[in-house]
Order: C-alpha cells, then structure tokens, then sequence
C-alpha cells in the first residue's frame, strides 16, 4: 500500500491546475458633456407692451410664445437646459434680465423681439449684437427704443465700460452666433432685412461672461409680418431656425466649461 501511495503522487504533482479567469471590470462610461444653459429673454411684459401690430398684437404676446416653443423644442434632445427672464407676463427690468442670466451661468443669451417702423412697407428679419457705435441710425434708433433711453443706465461712463467689458469678453463669440443666426434664417426661407446683422449699444447685450444677440422677427407695423408673426406654423418654423442656429454655435465653439 506504501508503495502504491508513492507512486500516485507524480500523477497528482503533474496536472496542470484550472484557474478561473479574473472578471473584466466594466469600462467605466465617459462623462455626458454638461447641457449648455440657453437664456431666452422674450422682450417686454406686464405693463410693457412693445410695439402693437395689426388688429391688437402685442409685441410681448408675441415674443414670448416664440420663446415658449424655442424652449420646447431646445429640451426635446437633451442637450440643452433653458431659461426664461420673463416666464410669463411681467415687467422685467433690462439690467435684472441679464443679471438672472449671469446668477445662472448661461452660456448663450439671446434676446426675441418684434420692431415696428414708421414704414409699413418695411418688413423682414434682422439680428443685433453690441457696440458702443452704432452700426447705422436705424440700429440705434432701435436701440434707444428698447433701452428706454441711451442705454438707460447710470451714466454714459457707466454705459460705455460695460460695453468695452463685454466686447472684450464676448464680442468675437455674439457676432459669431449672430452671423449664424443670419445664414440659418436665409436657408430656411425666413425674410431678413438687408444689411440683416448690425450693431448698436443695446442695455440688455451688455454680460461680459455670456456671448448675447437680439432678434427681431419682424415688423408688427407690416400687414404681412404682423399676420405671420401670430400664425403657429411661422412661430414654430422661426423657433426651428433659431434652434438650428444655436446647434451651428456649439458645434463650432471652443469647448469651455463653466465653472
């Protein structure tokens, strides 16, 4: 038996052992990019109507159900999250619209008006961003109107810091988008002014953290524009090219993170 033990143990010293193989840890998943925050700023409210169209529009009316849809449709995929400065209608003062944009960090500001003009027979489209020089005398005409005064600010000092401060935060980016805006309206078929992106000292362009434009969809004071501006499948198509325009912005920009 001692014998037989012996000879059993080369057999056993011999075979190769089965080693389970080491579990794979999972991959671990690369961080979403943060959503990037859209502040939309529908003009006016409250007491502040804008300008008036045919039979009773209201520019604030107006403005804000194109921000409404502009918003909806920017959730929808996920990639963006929205604010409004004004949800519904109020009276918000310029200076606290773009403070409630800073206080958030947004990452895009973008201001949604309808003009009006002495000349019914003006109509179309036009994007604004900031100067202290205004690109012509309608832009800054436009400008005082919305600013309710030049710049409706503390002081012309005061007005002009701001803008240098935010031309040399933003500038490059504000005109970028806004030249965007210009060509996305133009492929789909959205009637623009000539001369479509100008310049001039709007109060609420003026965050040096956030690249800021004003849109003016149209002109109340036109028959046709007016018509159009209160028509659902024209709100829904401008909300589509401004969408489409601030996806064109993102896709080119540096890639930056607030912090």
């Amino acid at each position: 038996m001692k014998r037989r033990s012996l000879l059993a143990v080369p057999l056993l010293l011999g075979t190769t052992p089965t080693w389970a193989a080491p579990a794979k840890t999972p991959a671990k998943p690369a961080d979403r990019p943060r959503p990037k925050l859209i502040a939309l700023d529908p003009g006016h409210g409250g007491i502040d109507p804008g300008a008036l169209g045919m039979n009773g529009v209201q520019e604030k009316n107006v403005v804000i159900t194109v921000a409404r849809e502009l918003q909806a449709q920017l959730q929808a995929g996920g990639r963006y999250r929205v604010m409004l400065t004004r949800a519904g209608d109020s009276f918000v003062a310029l200076r606290e619209r773009v403070a409630r944009a800073e206080a958030a960090k947004a990452d895009l500001f973008l201001s949604i008006h309808a003009d009006s003009h002495p000349d019914p027979d003006v109509r179309g489209a036009s994007i604004y961003t900031l100067s202290e020089e205004a690109s012509d005398r309608e832009a800054a005409a436009l400008a005082a109107r919305e600013n309710g005064g030049p710049m409706n600010l503390p002081s012309g000092g005061v007005a002009r810091t701001l803008v240098a401060m935010a031309q040399r935060g933003t500038g490059n980016d504000s005109r970028r988008f806004a030249d965007g805006v210009v060509a996305t309206f133009a492929k789909s078929g959205v009637r623009l002014l000539p001369r479509s992106h100008r310049e001039a000292g709007f109060a609420v362009l003026t965050s040096p953290d956030i690249p800021a434009a004003l849109v003016e969809l149209g002109y109340l004071s036109n028959s046709l524009d007016s018509k159009l501006l209160t028509v659902r499948q024209h709100q829904m198509a401008l909300a589509r090219a401004l969408r489409a325009s601030i996806d064109a912005h993102f896709a080119t920009a540096p890639a930056t993170r607030k912090a």
